[in-house]
């Protein structure tokens, strides 16, 4: 094989032109491709950051709903306790409004019932003195005789 000037002039064009590209090419192309390796490298560690971080909130997100559960449950148990507390409070009230209710009751029963029984011994004594005029066969004047009508009902 013959080496020959145009196999000489082409080894000389490629040898310029790789060195033409090693000084002007190569250069703005490392160093493109040596910014796109280090965002992604950034990329990948924001990443990862992100993912620690969104590890922390869930974490923290998970104590922050157990500790609200807790304090709801506190504030249910505590509902509880005050309905209780009130029931029984009203319970109690109103027991004792029963008990007055029933005392007064009882007071007017009472208080009707001796009515009652003055009233018939008025009514017993006139009977009786109507009784007593017929057995008689002679009025009884019952202003003068009114110490034997207070005996009389005395004795009812």
């Amino acid at each position: 094989m013959d080496i020959n000037a145009t196999l000489l002039g082409l080894l000389i064009a490629f040898v310029v032109f790789v060195l033409f590209c090693m000084k002007f090419v190569w250069p703005p192309l490392i160093s493109a491709i040596e910014e796109r390796q280090q965002k992604i490298a950034s990329g990948l560690e924001a990443s990862d950051l992100a993912e620690k971080d969104l590890e922390k909130a869930r974490a923290q997100a998970n104590e922050e709903l157990n500790a609200a559960k807790i304090e709801a449950a506190a504030i249910i148990d505590q509902a509880k306790k005050r309905a209780t507390k009130l029931v029984e409070e009203e319970t109690q009230r109103g027991h004792a409004e029963r008990e007055k209710i029933i005392a007064s009751g009882h007071t007017e029963v009472e208080t009707e019932r001796n009515r009652v029984r003055e009233e018939l011994r008025k009514q017993l004594s006139i009977l009786a003195i109507a009784g007593a005029e017929k057995i008689l066969e002679r009025e009884i004047d019952a202003q003068k005789q009114s110490d034997i009508v207070e005996k009389l009902v005395a004795e009812l």
